[in-house]
């Protein structure tokens, strides 16, 4: 698979905060990106607030967010296993 460049605009701050929390992460935002892009359509959700990520992601944008590690997921490892 190969990438592509796209490119989006967001809110400054938002922007700020999602680099912030990606580096935390040890990962891209590009990477970040596309991992919630893939999770979001992984399965079709009829509308905006069912997707599992919108609760957190909001918390993102508007203020701090404690992020509680529990291991690494079964999608994480997918989604690393599939960059190499």
């Amino acid at each position: 698979m190969m990438d592509a460049k796209v490119t989006l605009s967001f809110d400054r701050d938002v922007i700020e905060k999602a680099k912030e929390f990606a580096e935390k992460q040890n990962i891209s935002l590009s990477r970040l990106t596309e991992l919630l892009l893939r999770r979001t359509l992984e399965t079709s959700y009829p509308n905006l607030e069912d997707l599992p990520v919108s609760g957190w992601v909001q918390e993102l944008a508007e203020g701090e967010v404690e992020y509680k590690r529990r291991g690494r997921s079964k999608h994480k490892d997918e989604y690393f296993d599939s960059r190499k």
